[in-house]
């Protein structure tokens, strides 16, 4: 839930002051934005090393950092909370912009499971200029959610020329980009795969079971949006009954839309464990 009052925020931290210092820094490598932070997060923006190839898309990133104790969500919140929203709209020589969403974490709390980031997070963007010849102006305004016991509402502006000069933030641009969950098939043969998805029968409102694969001992965690983000799913839970070797998450089809039916539908899942994750698009005949 945010709250209608906000604390006021201060600017006296160790952390915000070096935080505050570095963007100087970094700005005048024209390779990162100003950090727009107060003592609860930040947000900049951070260039890649220039594209290699006369169609490879520019790289770029939008870099939250939180401070300890804090978090922010993922692109589906969970229980509750509030997505982040960016607008690139005020960008200059811009025809087309993906944004990638490193894999989150689950989170429990008296609000119920909420899925997200703590410390920090950088996601990705693939830009493709609408003249290759030209500097690419990134301006973003951006709306989220940072939350301790409580949540309040936050906005990050930043700018950014990406004019082909390398980059000290390629590494943490790669990085971050080795998290963003690969895409995948049911079925999948794999080490970390989502083996079968299946409904059945549950009292009021059917049930959904996933079977997966994961190797090793790491944590798993299992993610699932409807087809529109008018869609409220609950997070998976892990349950018992899977095969040798398997493990099993069930949740039930709530959170339906008005007048949405699940038959057909494709829902989405998300797989992590550890540092690697899949990503899987699933019909549910």
């Amino acid at each position: 839930m945010i709250a209608t009052r906000l604390r006021q925020p201060t600017r006296v931290t160790l952390a915000i002051l070096v935080i505050l210092a570095l963007s100087r820094v970094a700005a005048q490598a024209a390779d990162a934005s100003s950090w727009d932070a107060d003592s609860r997060a930040g947000v900049r923006l951070i260039a890649g090393n220039p594209a290699q190839g006369a169609d490879a898309p520019l790289r770029a990133g939008v870099e939250l950092t939180l401070a300890p104790g804090w978090k922010t969500y993922w692109r589906y919140p969970g229980d509750s909370g509030v997505p982040p929203r960016f607008d690139f709209s005020n960008s200059q020589n811009v025809k087309s912009l993906n944004i990638a969403w490193p894999a989150p974490r689950r989170f429990t709390d008296d609000s119920g499971a909420t899925i997200g980031y703590k410390n920090g997070v950088i996601f990705p963007l693939r830009i493709v200029p609408q003249d290759p010849a030209k500097p690419v102006l990134l301006r973003l305004k951006l709306d989220y959610a940072v939350c301790e016991k409580l949540c309040v509402p936050a906005e990050g502006r930043a700018e950014l020329m990406l004019d082909g000069t390398p980059s000290a933030f390629d590494a943490a641009l790669a990085k971050a980009d080795a998290l963003v969950p690969k895409p995948a098939k049911p079925g999948d043969d794999a080490p970390l795969a989502i083996r079968g998805v299946r409904q059945e029968p549950g009292g009021d409102r059917p049930r959904v079971v996933v079977d997966v694969a994961a190797p090793g001992n790491e944590p798993i965690e299992l993610f699932a949006e409807g087809p529109t983000p008018e869609w409220a799913l609950p997070v998976p839970e892990p349950t018992d009954g899977a095969g040798a070797g398997l493990h099993r998450f069930t949740f039930q089809l709530d959170g339906l839309p008005p007048g949405a039916s699940a038959a057909g539908a494709t829902l989405t899942f998300t797989l992590v464990s550890g540092a690697n994750a899949v990503e899987v698009a699933a019909h549910l005949d």
